[in-house]
């Protein structure tokens, strides 16, 4: 079988982004988006997927972080899509609910090929460092809408938004280990032969 990883580049006039993605990986991660907390999230989501995750990001970040959040969820997206391929043999559905002290979220989602995002996540409106909490949703939209999967986050429990953001991160990321995880069984798990 051969590896299950996808370098991408994405640039506008606004960012400049890559993503290397080795999804049989390590949880070895690295980020380095100019936004040190988002960096931090998503080491969180490469290490509790275990994945190889490299991303490096340059954006305008003069004028705000949304470009930058949007594109590399955006060129993530992309990498999981090229890194899964015709996706015979993995897992596909996987769901989860992540503690952090006060903090719970809970993650499913499906490898489905259909993009949809339910976000029921009343997080209150911080910005942490300089990271703006509710960048996470847009963040998580364009992941889904570019990798082609469906995915239902929702708070559970939290007050943090500290706590909340990286329960949802972490969530997401052993949601995503399961999905991709293989079966040994290595025929398309859809009754459509194809996702």
């Amino acid at each position: 079988m051969s590896p299950r990883e996808a370098t991408v580049e994405h640039a506008t006039k606004e960012t400049t982004v890559r993503v290397e993605l080795r999804i049989d990986g390590s949880g070895a991660a690295s980020a380095d988006s100019g936004l040190p907390f988002f960096d931090h999230m998503l080491q969180q989501l490469g290490t509790h997927a275990g994945f190889d995750l490299t991303v490096t990001a340059k954006g305008d970040l003069d004028v705000d972080g949304h470009h930058t959040v949007e594109d590399v969820g955006l060129a993530l997206g992309q990498a999981m899509a090229e890194a899964l391929g015709d996706k015979k043999g993995i897992r596909r559905f996987a769901s989860t609910t992540v503690p952090l002290d006060e903090a719970a979220v809970e993650v499913a989602l499906d490898l489905s090929g259909r993009p949809f995002v339910v976000h029921e996540v009343d997080v209150p409106a911080e910005t942490i460092g300089t990271y703006d909490t509710g960048l996470t949703e847009d963040f998580v939209r364009a992941f889904a809408t570019a990798a082609g999967m469906t995915v239902h986050v929702r708070l559970v429990s939290g007050r943090s938004p500290h706590h909340v953001v990286e329960a949802e991160f972490k969530a997401l990321a052993t949601a995503l280990g399961t999905a991709c995880s293989l079966t040994g069984r290595g025929e398309t798990p859809s009754t459509k032969g194809t996702l």
